[in-house]
């Protein structure tokens, strides 16, 4: 089976602190060669770049602000964000987009943080790494603004209608799919969209230590990378594909997406 690429790994969370080389050793034991380093916030900077120099062939990573955090953006911590993507150098700017089911950020807040990342990706010439939740309609109506300047961007942890699909796909948009599609109960109508989902817009992720697949043999209460060739074959069974082929694109989609 082709090596696969897991696009959303959040090693900065305290629950990788005290064994992440066993959970990355474990990953490529399972054939996951290459990960998406996620940043949620600014004070995230340091430990990213911290794991990435120490799989400099395997780390790709982003530099931004999660919508839950839009709280910290300010014209001090946009400049400090600015300096950290020049000197740095990352992959694609986010994870940054609107998370309107929990509302930790205000929404005025996570609405300007939203429009001034765009806004340094575009500058940066940069891929977008975009989180929605209970949020497509504000969502699209930021994103058609500035569509035609985005390089490129995925939607990631996608879980939504074929509507929500379309929007995606008409301006181009990636979309990664997490283990949220092996929950059967709560995901009818993304397991009847998958397919048409093209294999060239399709990326897989674990979005670890979050999403542990519902229908995962012996699972624990944390997700990690290795889980991922769990997650593909169970959407190249839903979209009824050969698994092979659906690994090799994804990888392909994702290497050439983050530049790696």
């Amino acid at each position: 089976m082709h090596t696969i690429f897991d696009i959303a790994c959040n090693f900065t969370n305290e629950r990788f602190d005290k064994d992440l080389n066993d959970v990355i050793s474990r990953s490529f034991d399972n054939n996951i060669t290459k990960f998406g380093l996620i940043c949620s916030q600014l004070k995230d900077v340091q430990r990213i770049i911290e794991i990435k120099d120490l799989y400099p062939n395997s780390m790709y990573f982003t530099l931004g602000v999660h919508p839950h955090n839009s709280n910290e953006i300010n014209e001090f911590s946009l400049k400090n964000l600015h300096d950290f993507i020049k000197k740095l150098n990352p992959n694609a700017i986010g994870e940054t987009g609107l998370d309107f089911y929990r509302n930790l950020s205000t929404y005025e807040e996570q609405t300007f943080a939203f429009e001034e990342q765009i806004k340094i990706a575009i500058e940066f010439n940069k891929p977008l790494f975009l989180h929605q939740r209970d949020a497509h309609d504000e969502f699209m109506k930021i994103i058609r603004k500035y569509s035609s300047e985005i390089p490129k961007a995925v939607v990631h942890c996608f879980t939504g209608t074929q509507s929500q699909l379309d929007d995606y796909l008409e301006l181009d948009f990636y979309l990664g799919l997490t283990g949220w599609i092996c929950d059967e109960k709560r995901n009818i109508d993304l397991r009847k969209a998958i397919k048409n989902i093209p294999l060239s817009k399709l990326m897989i992720e674990t979005d670890c230590p979050y999403l542990v697949p519902k229908n995962l043999p012996n699972k624990s209460n944390r997700n990690e990378p290795s889980n991922l060739n769990h997650i593909a074959n169970e959407i190249a069974f839903l979209m009824e594909v050969d698994e092979d082929s659906l690994r090799k694109e994804t990888y392909e989609n994702s290497v050439n997406f983050f530049d790696a």
